[in-house]
């Protein structure tokens, strides 16, 4: 599954927000039902998993974590516990915790970002500023791919 695009929307009052036709039909494509919501870890915005995927990341998670051991508890606890399951209702919307829109400043408009197999969603003015920093893209990819056989795109 792959979601491509990048879309804007609104928030309600009550945290709904449309996800987008697009990313809609991939979920629908793919039979997959319900997400799951999380903060994200490096930036300040939320990430939507299709399920399937978020249990392959706990699944991963777990088995890489000694049951035994404190430290590892603690973070598989802290990992799981701030997720939400979301169902889209019947007009393809999802409900945002207060908490999790507090979280990535999001009070109304709403940018949605399709990155590969899950979703970003942003605060758009958080998003733009975010974005428009200027980076090395290109230099970036040419030091990470320069090294990889010339089959490979």
């Amino acid at each position: 599954m792959r979601f491509t695009g990048d879309y804007t929307a609104k928030a309600d009052s009550k945290g709904r927000v449309f996800l987008p036709a697009a990313m809609r039909k991939v979920l629908e494509a793919s039979g997959e039902t319900r997400c799951v919501l999380r903060s994200d870890l490096f930036q300040r915005c939320l990430v939507l998993y299709p399920e399937s995927l978020w249990n392959e990341l706990v699944d991963s998670l777990r088995g890489r974590l000694n049951r035994w051991n404190g430290t590892h508890q603690q973070l598989f606890r802290k990992f799981v516990s701030e997720a939400d399951v979301v169902e889209l209702d019947s007009n393809g919307r999802i409900l945002i915790t207060r908490r999790k829109l507090d979280y990535a400043g999001i009070t109304s408009d709403v940018r949605f970002l399709a990155v590969d197999d899950h979703i970003e969603i942003w605060d758009k003015q958080e998003c733009e500023s975010v974005l428009s920093q200027q980076t090395t893209l290109g230099e970036d990819l040419q030091a990470i791919m320069a090294d990889l056989p010339p089959n490979i795109i």
